[in-house]
């Protein structure tokens, strides 16, 4: 068996860190491959490495001295290396790079080296291989990453012995270093499980997996133990805060399981995400996976009699929303209206505009537009087998004072949403997990 597991900034944070690391690695041996992050936070008001490179970027850019910030970047290394009781010496290195810095040095080179030398002193504490990650991150000059060369490539760096790898850069065609976005390591992870074939691809944060419901809303929602990718997919639509695109696809690509952990608490399982969920496998007694929403939402409603049907009328309107740059989320429609939930943001910049080619194109008997809106989801598998959910789900906002302002449940069982308004937002939530989740 191969695991490919990644620490997140909170896990490389400081020596203490490093040791939690260790002992996770050297508890199963099938911890081969590790991706790690450049240190975060120790403490609330710290500052993250990466956001120190960045800031040394920017003062280079306009010509402003940062010794004190490349002292204090030298420094948390150096740290991490004397707590960790490690025999390496990274000054020759820092000073190399602040040689480089004074002649020319692009802003991802400089903020990927947190990544860096945060791989060198993990390598040099779990006894194994650094293999940099611009030997095998192969990125095209569109962007892109080459998948097919960067899998090879690491395929014979690794080559089945112990290996760690930083994350978040890779390298151009010709050879500059490009950074994926932020939180790009989470990538590099996934690339890293996709290329080996791993059999778990492992992602250790601060949190044990994810929660059913935020907790800034929800009092100590509890974690959600599996969900599919397609339900995650739903989860971060809908606003739940959970792993970039483009860390899931390589492993679902490759139907590998993700793992999200806690180096905090490790004897936790955390929650496996797969491309399927056995009956088994439930998150306990409830048909509900997790509650998400977001707001900043508009209704745009169209009335004209006999509108469903007039041939192409749909298109019309579409075809004005698109002009000016407008996407649709949702769209309900009866015989004589039709109801679009558009971008606030979006929309509120043009609105007169677009209200008025729709008035000219469509000519319909009136158009309303309701403001401050928020969309509400309970997603999970086959809901749309659990007779009256829709119905009850309704009742329930309704027997709590929420005003619901529409309602629609996908074809694909996987989700119910809501629109309510922005004030009722966090009450909705509440309502729907103290109702659906606790009951």
């Amino acid at each position: 068996m191969v695991k490919v597991v990644k620490f997140g900034g909170s896990s490389c944070a400081d020596a203490t860190q490093f040791a939690k690391v260790r002992s996770i690695v050297q508890s199963d041996p099938a911890r081969r491959v590790v991706v790690v992050s450049a240190p975060g936070k120790r403490f609330k008001d710290d500052h993250k490495l990466t956001d120190l490179l960045y800031l040394c970027a920017a003062h280079i850019q306009y010509g402003v001295g940062c010794e004190d910030i490349f002292g204090m970047i030298r420094g948390r290394y150096n740290d991490i290396a004397r707590g960790c009781k490690l025999d390496i010496d990274l000054n020759p290195e820092f000073d190399a790079l602040w040689e480089k810095m004074q002649n020319g040095i692009s802003a991802d080179e400089l903020a990927s080296r947190g990544e860096y030398f945060s791989a060198k002193l993990m390598a040099a504490y779990l006894g194994f291989d650094f293999v940099d990650a611009a030997l095998w991150v192969k990125f095209r000059f569109d962007g892109s990453v080459d998948q097919d060369a960067s899998y090879a490539a690491l395929q014979q760096a690794a080559d089945g012995h112990g290996v760690v790898i930083p994350g978040f850069y890779g390298v151009m065609p010709d050879g500059h270093i490009k950074t994926f976005t932020r939180g790009g390591s989470d990538i590099t992870g996934a690339l890293a499980a996709a290329a080996l074939d791993a059999d778990v691809y492992e992602n250790w944060t601060d949190v044990s997996g994810i929660l059913m419901a935020d907790p800034r809303i929800v009092k100590d929602p509890a974690p959600i133990r599996y969900v599919t990718y397609n339900e995650l997919r739903e989860l971060s639509y809908v606003g739940a805060q959970v792993l970039h695109e483009g860390a899931v696809y390589p492993v679902r690509e490759k139907h590998i399981p993700l793992n999200i952990r806690n180096t905090n608490d490790p004897a936790h399982p955390g929650t496996l995400i797969m491309e399927k969920i056995e009956d088994d496998q439930n998150n306990g007694d409830s048909f509900i996976t997790g509650i998400a929403g977001k707001k900043g939402f508009s209704i745009i409603t169209v009335f004209k009699t006999g509108l469903s049907s007039e041939h192409g009328i749909l298109l019309q309107i579409m075809e004005v929303l698109e002009k000016h740059k407008i996407n649709v989320e949702f769209i309900l429609s009866g015989i004589d209206t039709v109801s679009l939930m558009v971008s606030a943001a979006e929309v509120s910049r043009q609105l007169y505009e677009v209200l008025g080619e729709l008035q000219k194109n469509v000519k319909p008997n009136s158009i309303t537009v309701a403001e401050h809106i928020a969309i509400v989801a309970a997603v999970g598998r086959k809901m749309a087998y659990r007779l009256g959910t829709s119905g009850k789900l309704f009742a329930t906002l309704g027997e709590h004072g929420v005003n619901v302002r529409m309602i629609t449940q996908g074809p694909d069982e996987l989700n119910i949403i809501v629109g309510v308004e922005e004030k009722d937002f966090e009450q909705a939530i509440r309502v729907l997990y103290d109702s659906f989740v606790k009951e």
